[in-house]
């Protein structure tokens, strides 16, 4: 792939929500751990490890791309297991949006074993005023003028989704049929009637009977953007799986199997670790799979389980620093991937707060950087700011790679070219 700089230029920073510039006076419950747009793309939800969602909501009075403040709520508390002692963190890790049907959103949030479903909607405040002496009194009393005074956005949870994972959640998705969800934890997928929340149906099982015998985790899970009969997910063995409900009960024996063969001899200590799949997300059309292992992205077409269509190395450059990852615990970041709005780009993240979009059809790559301090670089005239990931590089003048700075959450408008990425405590919003 070459990286143009035309299609780069292209590219601009929109807009940046987080006013904490300096990373020594950011808290650990400001950090953004999740980022979604709604079906629309007119609203913008985060979730952070404070367990807050904060949502925005499309400026239509502006031309362009502008984003507002619209409403924020504390979704999740930190908990306690008295049974297990371990404490139950109040980190969002997922959001997921439900269609809108009437004036209210809805939108289900979780954070490690507790899926909320909220409904957000607008509330009239209405003040009565004090007696006014002019007015005559009906029937020996004095009636107060009641008056519209404001609008406010109400968050309440319609539901709490509880006691059904033993083990951490990692994914939720919501059907298309707008009448179910799947809730993904390390070995187990849940099916869940957005109106019931006392049982679910357990539709994926891959733990062994003898703990010891366990060899890979699921690491994510997404339902089929058309096909609400179908699901895929991933594991830590670098392998997706596509499901059909309609076969059996439990979807984990009859699977179609997207799986990359790798040479023996190309094999070393860390393959098990990099090969793991963090992300996996069907194409808005849902004849395509991608899915995110630590170097490379991959692109399935569901109708061939022999190999991907297309692999993009990514973070090539770090090959040769895997000994370093792994001690500092970096080769285990989970980065997520995404389609854009017409499936023909993909996008996903890396260190130094870079993030690259790959054009499937002209194998270009487009690499951007989510950094106040780069922006202000870049005012000033400095070309030092620029730091690109790509595989194609020959600069002499890129930055060391800052492994506490990564891009790990983001999503893509369904209909537009723009794109949110967290970055820390910041969202940045960028539009082509």
């Amino acid at each position: 792939m070459s990286i143009v700089n035309e299609d780069e230029k292209r590219w601009k920073f929109a807009q940046c929500f987080g006013d904490k510039g300096d990373s020594d006076d950011i808290t650990e419950a400001d950090i953004i751990s999740s980022v979604e747009f709604d079906h629309t793309g007119d609203y913008l939800a985060t979730g952070d490890k404070g367990g807050r969602v904060v949502l925005f909501e499309r400026n239509d009075r502006k031309k362009g791309c502008e984003y507002k403040f619209h409403t924020e709520f504390q979704s999740h508390e930190p908990e306690f297991d008295y049974l297990k002692s371990l404490e139950i963190e109040e980190k969002i890790n997922k959001i997921k949006w439900c269609r809108r049907t009437n004036y209210a959103h809805f939108l289900l949030s979780t954070n490690d074993k507790t899926i909320k479903l909220w409904k957000v909607f607008e509330r009239n405040i209405k003040v009565a005023h004090e007696y006014d002496n002019n007015v005559t009194p009906r029937n020996g009393l004095f009636i107060p003028k009641i008056s519209h005074q404001d609008n406010i956005v109400a968050a309440i949870p319609r539901k709490i989704y509880a006691n059904a994972h033993a083990y951490h959640i990692n994914s939720i998705s919501v059907n298309s049929d707008s009448e179910t969800y799947l809730s993904a934890d390390d070995l187990r997928i849940n099916l869940w009637n957005l109106d019931i929340s006392e049982q679910s149906f357990n539709i994926v099982d891959i733990k062994p009977a003898n703990m010891e015998e366990l060899t890979e985790v699921i690491t994510a899970a997404e339902f089929h953007p058309q096909q609400c009969n179908l699901l895929m997910y991933s594991s830590s063995k670098g392998t997706a799986k596509l499901a059909d409900m309609r076969e059996s009960a439990l979807c984990d024996q009859n699977a179609k199997v997207f799986d990359a063969f790798e040479e023996p001899n190309s094999r070393s200590f860390f393959s098990e670790i990099i090969s793991s799949i963090s992300d996996v997300k069907f194409s808005p059309d849902g004849r395509y799979i991608l899915a995110r292992d630590y170097l490379t992205l991959k692109i399935w077409d569901i109708n061939m389980e022999s190999k991907p269509v297309q692999t993009i190395n990514v973070n090539d450059n770090l090959r040769s620093n895997l000994c370093d990852l792994y001690e500092n615990d970096c080769i285990f970041d989970k980065f997520e991937c995404m389609f854009s709005g017409n499936g023909k780009s993909v996008m996903t993240g890396s260190y130094s707060n870079n993030f690259s979009i790959y054009n499937r059809e002209t194998n270009d790559e487009i690499s951007l950087q989510a950094d106040k301090n780069a922006f202000k670089a870049k005012r000033l005239g400095s070309t030092k700011n620029k730091l690109t990931l790509g595989r194609n590089n020959k600069r002499d003048d890129v930055d060391p790679v800052d492994f506490n700075k990564k891009i790990l959450h983001a999503s893509w408008h369904p209909r537009d070219s723009i794109i949110a990425v967290a970055a820390t405590n910041n969202l940045f919003i960028f539009a082509e």
